[in-house]
């Protein structure tokens, strides 16, 4: 009788504490419920399933298969340049990673505008009293009047701002003084360079793009635009370009013709590849290297054709040029004047 007692007794005992139990699990999972989120599923722990081994991982760098396209890095300074991240890396000059090719959004190849291919031989009339030629104004009237993303000057400022620009089709020993100059006189120019020239002289390029400089698209192999097909000018301009990104990891969308030869439609196709082309209003015949007339004819000639807003053009084999260049720099600001990059023109 004992022992069925205490049977009774540990049967009633144990029921007693399993109540016990079940109720106070109720308001935990009644809170849960309660602060879930409208309109979702409450989660409780206990129903959260078990990870199913079957679904495949997320993929692990070492899994991955193609690495990401390096995309051009824009530098505020520099508006229309693009560099390669800057890694140190060998595989170009400069230590930036090469660029991606450019298709420049696959331009047309027929004119099927009909627009002009006359050809337009650049003239810019001698500047003096500090004002423009009638000849530089009217150009940039007729680039913008059509439409054109060309310039010869700056006809948006009344400022004392000037844009230095070079020519080099070859190099005979006078760019890295120009080059040291520049750096010294803390001025910023763009040098609108040829495939030759780039490919014979990486270390001056390298110094252009490194030191702040815009390195131009002068070309492949310096012909008359007007005269080529669409397709022809887009080889020369991709060729340029495509040693630039591949072995400098830097592309620039500026454009100088070879002797300044153009017609609109040559024009209206290099900015639907999105180039500007650039022109001139002020300059002289630096190039004729049987005819230097010494430093200080460069420095009278270049001061005295001074403008707001010209554009300036030398010639890097020119030696008068890298003689003169401290003393127009000095003379310009003397007078007043501010120099520029053509990416900070605002147009």
């Amino acid at each position: 009788m004992r022992k069925m007692i205490a049977a009774i007794l540990a049967v009633a005992l144990l029921l007693t504490l399993t109540s016990c139990k079940t109720a106070s699990l109720v308001p935990e999972l009644s809170n849960v419920v309660t602060d879930a989120p409208t309109g979702t599923e409450p989660l409780i722990p206990s129903q959260t399933a078990a990870p199913d081994e079957t679904q495949p991982s997320v993929p692990t760098t070492e899994q991955t298969t193609e690495a990401p396209v390096v995309e051009p890095v824009v530098n505020e300074r520099q508006k229309g340049c693009f560099y390669g991240a800057e890694t140190g890396t060998d595989k170009t000059y400069t230590g930036y990673e090469p660029l991606p090719l450019s298709d420049f959004n696959d331009p047309p190849m027929e004119n099927t505008e009909n627009l002009s291919t006359q050809r337009i031989e650049h003239s810019f009339g001698v500047a003096k009293d500090g004002q423009p030629h009638t000849i530089s104004v009217n150009n940039q009237k007729f680039f913008d009047e059509n439409g054109l993303n060309a310039i010869c000057y700056d006809n948006k400022t009344t400022e004392k701002i000037l844009y230095l620009t070079f020519d080099c089709g070859y190099e005979n020993g006078y760019t890295t003084k120009i080059l040291d100059t520049l750096r010294d006189k803390n001025v910023k120019a763009a040098f609108f360079c040829t495939l030759p020239e780039m490919e014979g002289n990486p270390d001056i390029m390298t110094r252009i793009i490194k030191e702040g400089h815009i390195l131009g698209n002068h070309s492949v192999t310096h012909p008359d635009f007007s005269g080529l097909t669409r397709r022809q000018m887009y080889d020369e301009v991709k060729g340029f370009d495509d040693y630039l990104r591949t072995h400098f990891g830097y592309s620039a969308l500026y454009f100088r013709y070879p002797q300044g030869k153009h017609s609109i439609d040559s024009t209206t196709f290099l900015n639907e590849m999105g180039y500007t082309c650039v022109f001139w209003s002020l300059a002289y015949a630096d190039y004729d290297l049987n005819d230097q007339k010494g430093a200080d004819y460069a420095l009278e000639t270049v001061t005295s054709r001074l403008h707001p807003g010209a554009v300036i053009l030398l010639h890097a084999i020119s030696p008068d040029n890298s003689n003169a260049l401290p003393q127009i720099i000095d003379t310009a600001r003397a007078m007043g004047y501010e120099f520029r990059s053509l990416s900070e023109m605002n147009r």
